[in-house]
């Protein structure tokens, strides 16, 4: 008990030498040029605008146009002189303000504007306090971005990844921007494959303190985690089901790696694949009805899917003699996976109705993708100069982001869930 407590520390402090940075490489070609004015009142708890400007220059799909300083500032209450905007090229505005409240709060109000139709799309106020400062303005972001696209924004979500430093191995969790990272668990002993549940409120991972894989369920909420999978032989791969009350594992405890059923407390494990080879790294459709998973029963590393009860599997890729990983969009018409291609390992997609496949990547070492929760982007881990580092893609390959941290190996990516 001694060494684990040594070796295993449950955190939820801040470590900045982990902050990652974003940097964009590719946008889309049709952007929107959108104009966000400084909030009236914002110097007081932070610059809510520029969270809210970097959010969705981000998303690849906004052009952010410079704001001069203006006096006074305007609020959401202003009169708009659309034709003033129009000139500066702006399709879309963005007025807001920020007040305090006598309970030591603040009140932040923003409207959004459509300077090409002179309309006012709405607005929405929110109350928060000094710490809640990027939450709102991720929220904010979230809220443009649904009205001018009409798909939901993913600016409020979370993101996990792992980081070894040294001899040390963190999992990390942080804003889908990077920012607000925290070490939820910090190990001297690998830690692979998070994965979140449906609520965002547990991630299920695999770690190695007892010098062998096991699967563990971590609470976020208080840090506390529990075993889920510790059988004979290898516990790997954990994947949730979308209504949280199963996970589908890997397991070996029979002989060769299989695909097995248990629910998060390690109760009730069934056994739903039956073959002669490995059979690993399952994930559930969206609709909780099918199974994807990676298997080279037919000789060499190729993508089933079965049902999630148990039954005949059938295979879904059949380009190339390697693929492997595969993730599903949240719409389930996509798969994303690992291909071997010309002895690179780059991410690829395939339309399930088209049979069309796609490589969206230009790099040569990528792994772990994980599709974002609207499934517009494909966050991966990729090695650059030697060294682990996080990209973003958009499910076209248009859209290129890299995340970086100054010092450390960054691995196994996880996209968090809508927030609920």
């Amino acid at each position: 008990m001694r060494k684990l407590i040594g070796l295993f520390l449950f955190l939820f402090a801040s470590a900045a030498a982990a902050q990652l940075s974003i940097e964009i490489t590719g946008a889309g070609s049709q952007r929107i040029p959108i104009a966000i004015a400084p909030f009236a009142g914002e110097g007081t708890v932070g610059q809510i605008s520029t969270i809210v400007r970097a959010d969705l220059e981000r998303s690849g799909l906004f052009r952010s146009l410079e704001v001069p300083p203006l006096s006074p500032a305007p609020t959401e209450t202003s009169a708009v002189n659309f034709a003033e905007w129009r000139s500066r090229q702006a399709d879309a505005l963005v007025l807001g303000s920020v007040a305090a409240r006598a309970d030591g709060r603040f009140e932040v109000r923003f409207k959004l504007f459509d300077t090409v139709k002179g309309q006012d799309l709405s607005g929405v106020a929110y109350t928060m306090s000094r710490e809640q400062v990027r939450t709102t303005a991720h929220r904010i972001a979230d809220f443009v971005y649904e009205k001018l696209t009409g798909e939901k924004g993913v600016f409020s979500t979370r993101i996990a990844y792992v980081v070894k430093r040294g001899t040390k191995f963190e999992l990390q969790i942080a804003d889908a921007d990077g920012a607000g990272e925290e070490t939820a668990l910090a190990s001297f002993e690998p830690i692979i494959s998070p994965t979140w549940s449906p609520d965002g409120r547990r991630i299920a991972y695999v770690s190695f303190e007892a010098k062998k894989p096991v699967v563990y369920v971590h609470s976020l909420l208080d840090g506390k985690r529990h075993v889920a999978a510790n059988f004979k032989g290898s516990n790997s791969a954990p994947a949730w089901s979308p209504d949280g009350a199963r996970l589908a594992v890997s397991l070996s405890r029979d002989g060769g790696s299989q695909i097995y059923l248990v629910n998060p407390d390690g109760s009730n494990v069934r056994r739903i694949s039956q073959s002669a080879g490995i059979d690993t790294e399952p994930v559930f459709s969206p609709d909780g009805q099918s199974i994807y998973f990676t298997s080279d029963r037919g000789g060499s590393p190729q993508i089933y899917r079965m049902p999630a009860g148990g039954g005949e599997a059938q295979r879904v890729t059949f380009e190339g003699t390697y693929n492997v990983s595969p993730r599903i969009s949240p719409s389930g018409k996509m798969l994303a996976y690992i291909t071997r291609n010309a002895g690179k390992f780059q991410v690829a997609t395939l339309d399930l109705a088209t049979r069309q496949s796609q490589i969206i990547t230009d790099s040569e070492k990528d792994e772990s993708p994980s599709f974002a929760p609207n499934g517009r982007m494909v966050l991966l881990a990729t090695v650059v100069g030697g060294r682990g580092v996080l990209s973003a893609i958009s499910a076209d390959g248009r859209i290129k982001q890299r995340l970086t941290t100054a010092a450390g190996d960054v691995r196994e990516p996880a996209w968090g869930p809508f927030a609920r």
